[in-house]
């Protein structure tokens, strides 16, 4: 579902998702900051040279993060992509508050991916995904109970609401559990990093 633009004239109530504080990497977070990704036109074969060149690569930045001993799994997800798994002790620290550190790990992993040419190696685009401790499906959870709650208040209040800036996966997440909800739409509205969900009632 696109994006699209709308404008108000009384400024959106705003929501924010409250989770338990987690360690940051900060210079991690500070090198990477992770934009909207355009969409290819073609997603590579992803080849053994292409996930030795992104395990290497985490292996070298998690030493440099005094990270001790993690081990890192790499695999084919069902979008073709490579998901690759970390877990060791203290993952809270590269979760990073609201998963920035790992979104930021992530980017700067596909950054090196396509400097190293594992993108050519595959003939296409590679996409790189970064897990640990089930970050990604527990986050997901959370921003679908989200959706329903805020949808829920729009409903009944009968005012849009602004939700906390998000990346463009999490801010995906929030327009699909409402895509079936005919009494609210979804639209983003501001420029990344400050970009945020809008639910906002359907005329009756």
């Amino acid at each position: 579902k696109k994006d699209s633009k709308k404008d108000f004239k009384k400024e959106p109530k705003k929501e924010f998702v409250k989770e338990n504080k987690t360690e940051t990497a900060s210079a991690v977070t500070a090198a990477a900051p992770v934009y909207e990704e355009k969409k290819e036109l073609h997603v590579a074969v992803v080849t053994e040279a292409t996930q030795k060149i992104c395990e290497k690569f985490l292996q070298e930045v998690l030493q440099a993060m005094g990270m001790g001993e993690v081990t890192i799994v790499s695999s084919i997800d069902e979008e073709g992509a490579l998901a690759i798994e970390m877990s060791g002790d203290n993952m809270g620290i590269l979760i990073g508050k609201r998963g920035q550190t790992l979104d930021s790990l992530q980017y700067l992993t596909n950054q090196e991916r396509t400097r190293r040419g594992g993108d050519k190696a595959g003939g296409g685009y590679v996409r790189v995904k970064l897990d640990t401790e089930d970050y990604r499906k527990r986050r997901k959870q959370t921003l679908e109970n989200l959706a329903k709650n805020i949808a829920y208040k729009v409903k009944r209040s009968r005012k849009p609401i602004s939700l906390e800036p998000m990346n463009p996966y999490e801010r995906r997440i929030i327009h699909s559990a409402l895509q079936a909800d005919d009494r609210v739409s979804t639209h983003s509205e501001g420029e990344e990093p400050y970009r945020r969900v809008v639910v906002t009632p359907n005329r009756r």
